[in-house]
């Protein structure tokens, strides 16, 4: 598609930007649009995935049929399977009428599940036979009903993950996923940050009736550094609250930082996880972790493996005066097994007595990041009641290395 179309199609659906991953993506709904094929919009919350869903249906064969948003994350798990499909009468009981669900409302046209990775087991099973077999089944009903609606999804979560800790159903994945759309996050789409300012700058200053704020060449350069985390939703936040609190319009880096959260001003890497990179991490304290629990394990081999030398030559280490250095004894056929000892005579081979209790006092001191690390645990999930996602942030540790820490200690 060419980069003039491009533009035409942002500017009719209020899209700001000119980042290449960007115009990508929009260019993929374009071309996905005229066929009835699934669609999976993958990226972070508050990127603007409900954008790419309205052009999928715009340039449909749909766009003249009801397009229906829904938001899985924000209907309570009891009531999903109703939402979705409806109801009868008497199926429950609050149920006092049949209900119409979003999928008979939005027949002939589009549906878009925001959040899909959040619908409950059950509901998985439905939304997969509605995409295998287009019919499903009201609450309450035994009456098969035919569906004829295109389903675009979208998801800010890692679904490798959700897979693999069973919160989501692998064959609904590959059929939601036949056309996947990633939405870059606005940190990487440096060159938009500040276009996107000044246009929620300008938007707020007619909304509130006075000028627009401006930013200082320095604080152009802290807005494009941020990290962003709540994306493009969290950059209008913060512009409107300048724009409503500062006086002065020329907004300054010592003034922008006042609106920038403490603890996320840092600009640090992403890290992506797939099912190929078990062991990857998601912060500097689960590498340094995994570091010391590597070093707590060289060091019981190294233990082991004197003690075993000692007891094999039958060497009493008590019985060495505290002013020798070293303990002495012939170990020839030791030699290979000692890999990290410079060659020598066997007569001449030592092992010292102060290294061996220095590393005893460290492997002891290791042992104890285990004990730490479990009781930090306990304390997380105590805080928040057993919820697994609220206690990992709180760890800053991902939900998976969690889970695996949790069956790890026996803390289930």
């Amino acid at each position: 598609m060419q980069l003039s179309e491009i533009q035409m199609i942002k500017q009719r659906f209020g899209i700001i930007g000119n980042s290449a991953l960007l115009n990508r993506a929009i260019d993929v709904a374009v071309q996905v649009s005229p066929t009835d094929l699934s669609v999976l919009i993958i990226g972070e919350s508050g990127v603007g995935k409900e954008n790419l869903a309205q052009i999928i249906h715009q340039y449909s064969r749909r766009k003249h049929a009801t397009y229906i948003a829904v938001n899985c994350g924000a209907i309570p798990k009891g009531t999903v399977d109703s939402e979705l499909f409806g109801h009868e009468k008497g199926s429950y009981t609050d149920a006092k009428n049949e209900r119409k669900g979003y999928f008979e409302a939005a027949e002939g046209g589009t549906i878009f599940l925001d959040e899909v990775g959040e619908l409950p087991a059950d509901v998985q099973a439905k939304l997969l036979r509605v995409l295998e077999a287009g019919e499903y089944m009201r609450l309450g009903s035994s009456k098969v009903q035919k569906s004829n609606v295109r389903i675009v999804a979208a998801t800010n979560l890692n679904m490798s993950e959700a897979i693999s800790d069973g919160r989501f159903r692998e064959d609904l994945y590959y059929r939601l996923n036949t056309i996947p759309i990633t939405v870059p996050p606005l940190r990487n789409r440096k060159e938009d940050i500040v276009l996107l300012f000044r246009k929620f700058a300008a938007d707020f200053a007619d909304k509130y009736h006075r000028p627009a704020v401006k930013l200082t060449e320095d604080a152009q350069q802290l807005l494009s550094n941020f990290y962003w985390p709540g994306n493009i939703r969290q950059l209008k936040n913060i512009t409107e609250q300048i724009s409503v609190i500062e006086q002065n319009k020329d907004i300054n880096a010592d003034t922008l930082a006042l609106y920038l959260p403490q603890n996320e001003r840092k600009n640090l890497p992403a890290l992506y996880k797939n099912r190929a990179e078990s062991r990857s991490f998601d912060s500097e304290r689960e590498i340094l972790y995994q570091v010391l629990f590597d070093m707590k394990k060289d060091m019981n081999d190294l233990k082991q493996l004197v003690h075993d030398i000692i007891t094999k030559q039958n060497i009493d280490i008590s019985q060495v005066s505290k002013h020798d250095k070293y303990a002495v004894f012939d170990a020839d056929d030791e030699l290979d097994a000692m890999p990290y000892m410079p060659k020598q005579t066997p007569s001449n081979i030592k092992i010292q007595r102060n290294n061996i209790e220095d590393t005893e006092e460290y492997v002891e001191e290791s042992l104890s990041l285990v004990d730490a690390e479990k009781e930090m645990i306990k304390k997380a999930l105590e805080k928040h009641n057993g919820k697994r996602k609220y206690a990992a942030a709180d760890l800053h540790i991902s939900e998976r290395t969690l889970y695996r820490k949790i069956k790890e200690y026996g803390l289930e």
